[in-house]
């Protein structure tokens, strides 16, 4: 069962959604209705980034409601971050 994590921890801002799942599995939560494009998807990308940097060898993942746009998938698959639906 996922466990949210205090986001402030990995140097995010407060109102970012984390959960923990593993041991150095997480994901983050985006839940909206507006098309995550790929500015968005440049930011889920430094965020992954720095949660990587706090945990070395850690997956994350994102949720979403969200359609994603299909440039910013394929981008975001590319540097090992996987979309999943909320």
């Amino acid at each position: 069962m996922p466990e949210p994590v205090d986001p402030k921890k990995f140097g995010l801002h407060s109102s970012a959604r984390l959960e923990q799942s593993g041991e150095k599995e997480f994901t983050l939560i985006i839940d909206r209705k507006s098309r995550i494009i790929m500015k968005d998807g440049e930011k889920i990308l430094e965020k992954s980034k720095k949660i990587i940097n706090q945990v070395p060898g850690a997956r994350v993942n994102v949720k979403t409601s969200a359609p994603v746009c299909s440039k910013t998938k394929t981008f975001l698959k590319g540097q090992g971050v996987e979309i999943l639906l909320l």
